[in-house]
């Protein structure tokens, strides 16, 4: 594929799917979350997205999405101060999202850290990442 082909492809990608369009959230908190057994296997890797509440005086899981690629790993942006992220969300029909937090941590536990949080807040009571409809961003 020649030069002005891969720029023509680059540009017809990057207006049929505008970055401004993208659904974009704003967690205080991403953790990188490498979840192992009680016999030291590996299980999955996950993101997990909180929110401060100070109600509760601690972070609670907003929501979470299994790592499947490298590319979804948040980075840190240093221009912005904050960690960034862009990937595929198949939970979304695979629409392109992007996450910004303002911090980050890696863990490495023998449970996972979603299910347990679960006796804080319900599953049905968190706030989630936007959900897409109709190519539209929802809350």
């Amino acid at each position: 594929m020649g030069s002005s082909t891969s720029l023509a492809l680059c540009l017809s990608v990057i207006c049929l799917n505008p970055v401004e369009d993208l659904p974009t959230d704003r967690v205080d908190l991403v953790e990188l979350n490498h979840y192992y057994n009680d016999k030291g296997r590996h299980v999955l890797d996950q993101l997990i997205f909180y929110d401060w509440s100070s109600h509760a005086g601690r972070f609670q899981i907003r929501d979470w999405r299994m790592v499947k690629r490298a590319s979804q790993i948040p980075h840190r942006d240093w221009r912005l101060g904050h960690f960034v992220a862009v990937w595929h969300d198949p939970l979304e029909g695979n629409v392109l999202r992007k996450m910004h937090a303002m911090s980050m941590r890696e863990t490495w536990t023998q449970y996972d850290p979603e299910i347990v949080e679960r006796s804080f807040l319900k599953k049905d009571k968190r706030r989630k990442l936007a959900r897409v409809r109709s190519g539209r961003t929802t809350r």
